[in-house]
């Protein structure tokens, strides 16, 4: 299960979180309900200035600030993790509602930046929050504890998963995959042992009532994606008398007790009903510009037998396992189909082979071995996993039977945590006590966070509204990039941002059209790069 693959100096000021209290010990199997936390007295203000190199590079128009937490928040006074913090602020201070805090997902997504990507404008001046929330809110970013800026975390060498990878699918690789992933839970054990265990999600959201206090809000204001809309309703379940406005889009279901675990075998499913039901006939209409066919039944026919080709005979680094991961990000998204199925028509009708490679070629950098880091260390953590690798096979057997992703999916979303150093405590219940009301955003075929999780969150969360996108399979929904923005959803979360007023009940927007591809535009393969960190483009 991944929700987010492949991510690619301040003013500083400590600020010492209040003490709380940690999760008390659950029986045996039994979910965790995080404490509702006193607040801070005295919170010492976070002081804004200059960024680090590659943020201020980007958004210039961001200022930072570095926030001191506690690693253990049950020892306040012991060790600490830095964590940034950046803001873009309220354009027009005599109309600023407060703060709005926003992260894009992962878990271990980087969310520094995305204060940046929602605020500035792009080259035609299109910003994805609406002028009036600019206006209004300090859009604040923060990289959660061990992301990128903020304590970063490694657990091998970036070449550890070196490509190409063992077919996912063939039987006498599982034990040599086995062996990295059981390898790489102890190297993240060795390097981290004193961290690992205060990673999850409950440590962020505690980080996340520090910012709100170094800030001096009474209230926090919520913009969360995929990951994020867990990470938003355990802050909700933990401080609900601190929460302002939220809106949660592309929805985790949070009610299983092996919920990532889960999330990653409905995530299999979701892939393949997607590539299925959307992606191949979109690419059959326009044989035209790929020539792939006429049919769906042509294209799947072409798309396996390149599969298969690369599975018996890897292009370079670019084997099986990496095909598979590259149609696997290309499916939370139409902004990659263009180029990713130009690729495939120049292999699979004119034997050229360099595009697709060029596409499907794996970073093992050491930003992407940390990003590969936080995301076991934070699922690990964040609720039960079995120890049982019979479990893992015999359930990816099983939806190998419909799905092309069950076993790459079940390689790269979860199997370092059958050798995790520690056993997770269990995952936080959401009930939605005594929360606001809260704004819901799902496609009805979403396949990173299907629409059967998404009512689940639904229902965790009673005071809850939902704003269903139809006929729409797309990660994501609200203040999306231009090629993909939906009005009608981004006037319904304007609305609710600027005035607090929901939908009288659930409802549902119109799609947003796929794109439509010429062969011009095709030809610009090389111009697109690959980056699932941000699904909601």
């Amino acid at each position: 299960m991944r929700l987010r693959l492949a991510l690619t100096a301040t003013a500083t000021l400590a600020l010492i979180a209040p003490a709380v209290p940690s999760l008390a010990a659950a029986p045996a199997g039994a979910p965790v309900v995080a404490p509702v936390v006193a607040e801070s007295k005295h919170p010492r203000a976070l002081v804004f200035g200059a960024c680090p190199e590659d943020v201020a590079g980007r958004f210039p128009a961001l200022t930072c600030a570095t926030l001191t937490v506690p690693l253990d928040y049950s020892r306040p006074h012991g060790a600490t993790l830095s964590v940034l913090v950046t803001k873009h602020a309220a354009n027009n201070p005599a109309k600023r509602l407060g703060a709005l805090l926003v992260n894009p997902g992962g878990p271990g997504g980087g969310g520094a930046v995305l204060a940046g990507t929602l605020s500035t404008p792009d080259g035609t001046g299109f910003t994805r929050l609406e002028a009036g929330v600019l206006d209004a809110y300090d859009v604040i970013g923060f990289d959660p504890r061990g992301v990128w800026h903020s304590s970063p975390i490694s657990c091998a060498a970036p070449d550890h998963f070196a490509p190409p990878q063992p077919d996912p699918d063939v039987k006498a690789n599982r034990s040599e995959l086995w062996g990295l992933w059981s390898s790489y839970a102890q190297g993240c054990n060795a390097k981290n042992k004193a961290v690992l265990p205060h990673l999850g999600t409950v440590n962020v959201a505690r980080d996340m009532d520090a910012i709100r206090a170094g800030l001096g809000e009474q209230k926090l204001n919520y913009l969360g994606y995929s990951y994020g809309t867990y990470l938003g309703a355990v802050y909700g379940q933990m401080f609900p008398q601190r929460v302002g406005r939220m809106i949660i889009d592309g929805n985790v279901d949070p009610t299983p007790k092996d919920l990532w675990y889960q999330a990653g075998l409905t995530q299999s499913a979701g892939l393949q009903k997607r590539f299925d039901g959307d992606y191949l006939p979109w690419v059959a209409k326009y044989d035209s510009v790929f020539h792939l066919g006429k049919d769906v039944a042509t294209v799947r026919a072409a798309w396996n037998k390149t599969l298969t080709e690369f599975r018996t005979t890897p292009h370079g680094v670019v084997g099986g396992s990496e095909l598979l991961g590259t149609a696997y990000g290309v499916m939370f998204s139409e902004s990659g189909w263009i180029p990713f199925t130009q690729a495939l028509s120049a292999y699979a009708v004119g034997g050229d082979d360099a595009d697709l490679v060029d596409f499907a070629t794996p970073s093992t950098s050491a930003d992407s071995e940390e990003d590969n880091a936080i995301f076991n260390a934070v699922i690990c953590a964040d609720s039960k996993w079995s120890r049982s690798r019979a479990t893992y096979e015999h359930d990816a057997a099983k939806l190998a039977r419909t799905s092309q992703f069950a076993w790459y999916n079940i390689w790269t979303s979860g199997s370092a945590c059958q050798s995790w150093a520690f056993d997770s405590p269990g995952r936080v219940r959401i009930t939605g006590k005594n929360l606001p009301g809260v704004l819901m955003f799902n496609t009805i075929g979403d396949p990173a966070t299907p629409y059967a999780g998404a009512l689940k969150m639904h229902k965790s969360l009673p005071t809850s509204v939902l704003v269903t996108e139809k006929d729409s399979g797309k990660h994501c929904v609200f203040a999306n990039g231009r090629a993909a923005v939906n009005p009608a959803a981004n006037a319904i979360g304007t609305k609710y941002l600027l005035t607090g007023e929901l939908p009288t009940s659930d409802t549902t927007v119109a799609g947003h059209p796929l794109p439509i591809p010429t062969p011009a535009a095709a030809a610009r393969t090389k111009s697109f790069e690959l980056n699932r960190s941000t699904p909601f483009e």
